[in-house]
């Protein structure tokens, strides 16, 4: 549709496809270590990377209900069955050396096969990652800290299907990882939609970071954190984070009883706040990392499977009024590797231009308290 394509200050617009926003930036000239398998996937030998667009790998992290590899999923032909596998493609494409996390490990191996089928230089490792499981992100963690590798670039893409990603980079799936969903508990007994969206990010981050920060410091380059987020965050509920109900299915309309499509507003609220905050704090620190959100905007995927009428919505006018695959993977690709973004921190992303979020996501003290009360979650899971 024509206002796809109306290009902001960036240059872009919001019908530009991942490639396209990463087109020219280099990663050839990279230093490569080889023969760290540290429970990576033993068919690729993990690298460590040094590029000049302040790149050296990224994680992508995959939650199986988006990996459908079934006739629609040509790499070669720009169609795939996510934007977190299109994130993952145009980063290998551009040379970066991704590292995915899965949960289901078998279906990634074909997503990675077919990658390299398309790309046979791509710098493709598998790790098992499931975000909605503390105990999960802590062995994902303690085994990727365990391989040395640096840290550049932390993304977590956030869609329903995705759950992370990462390369040097660190792609974890905030916007891919799942929406609206019945009402649910994770394995850690907190509401699905915000234990895998939020707090999954929230302490994968936090268990990252260090090395992050020591990446930043050796090859004197700056950090990126990447939190992908949703336009939906502007439609949470109406306190924003229901800090004493993240957990109540029941309830009345007066008191706002779970809603799932207000619960992953909920979730994707709080990745918007996690960056700022974030933000605020790396920069206090003096620490040349930058933490920002995007959102990839409306796509034409399954993400509405939960939802019949909206699902058949989607499938009869997605194509006219929605962005396809290519162009939905776009603002993450722009806000992970482009020089532009340099320096930006605790900013809001969408359509590869910065852009204003809601005025609860714009709340401080909202952002610190969603800290606090993930500072504590995590912790009591730990004790």
């Amino acid at each position: 549709m024509w206002w796809l394509g109306r290009k902001g200050s960036s240059g872009f617009s919001a019908s530009s496809t991942a490639e396209e926003v990463t087109q020219g930036i280099d990663g050839t000239h990279l230093t490569a270590i080889a023969g760290q398998n540290c429970g990576l996937d033993q068919s690729t030998k993990s690298s460590s990377i040094n590029v000049d667009v302040d790149v050296a790998a990224a994680i992508m992290v995959l939650d199986k209900e988006e990996i459908n590899l079934g006739d629609t999923f040509h790499v070669g032909a720009g169609a795939t069955s996510g934007i977190g596998v299109e994130t993952a493609r145009v980063l290998a494409l551009r040379n970066v050396h991704v590292v995915m996390g899965i949960r289901n490990m078998a279906a990634g191996g074909e997503i990675k096969e077919i990658i390299l089928r398309n790309n046979p230089t791509a710098k493709i490792d598998m790790m098992e990652l499931d975000l909605s499981s503390m105990e999960s992100v802590r062995n994902f963690a303690s085994q990727f800290n365990f391989c040395g590798l640096p840290l550049n670039i932390l993304v977590y893409v956030t869609v329903k299907y995705f759950s992370s990603c990462s390369c040097n980079i660190y792609f974890v799936d905030g916007s891919f990882g799942i929406m609206a969903t019945p009402f649910k508990l994770s394995k850690d007994s907190i509401e699905l939609q915000f234990a895998t969206n939020h707090i999954g990010h929230f302490l994968l981050t936090n268990l990252l970071l260090e090395t992050m920060k020591r990446t930043a410091i050796e090859q004197r380059k700056e950090g990126r954190i990447v939190n992908v987020a949703s336009r939906r965050h502007k439609l949470s509920y109406p306190e924003g984070i229901r800090f004493d109900k993240i957990n109540d299915k029941s309830g009345s309309p007066l008191l706002h009883w779970y809603n799932s499509l207000s619960a992953y507003g909920q979730s994707k609220l709080a990745n918007v706040l996690h960056a700022k905050e974030l933000a605020r704090r790396l920069k206090e620190e003096g620490t040349n990392i930058t933490a920002n959100s995007v959102s990839p905007g409306p796509i034409a995927t399954n993400l509405y499977r939960y939802h019949n009428l909206m699902d058949v919505f989607v499938g009869l006018l997605g194509k006219y009024v929605m962005k396809d695959i290519q162009q939905g993977a776009a603002t993450t690709c722009y806000v992970a590797l482009h020089p532009q973004v340099k320096g930006l921190t605790g900013c809001y992303f969408a359509d590869s231009n910065l852009s204003e979020a809601s005025s609860q996501a714009a709340d401080p003290e909202l952002a610190m308290k969603l800290w606090e009360y993930s500072s504590n979650m995590v912790s009591n899971d730990k004790d």
